[in-house]
């Protein structure tokens, strides 16, 4: 079964700023390097932000029947 797109225009921006926001946070202030606890944390949130908002589907979204996209228009 293939997953619908259920990610909005403004959703997926909003997931790409926190993605990013939460790599550089890892890397910087959170030692992602040196194995801190929460900067493995902030890379994880951060990645899967991003590919959610790359691939426009969100798994979490499914099984609470939610989706951010326009309704389409026929």
């Amino acid at each position: 079964m293939a997953l619908c797109k259920n990610v909005g225009s403004v959703d997926r921006g909003f997931r790409a700023i926190v993605g990013i926001a939460a790599l550089v946070l890892a890397f910087t202030a959170l030692s992602v390097m040196a194995g801190s606890l929460w900067g493995i944390v902030a890379t994880v949130v951060g990645v899967i932000m991003l590919m959610t908002a790359a691939i426009g589907t969100c798994p979490l979204y499914v099984p609470l029947k939610v989706s951010t996209c326009k309704p389409a228009s026929r």
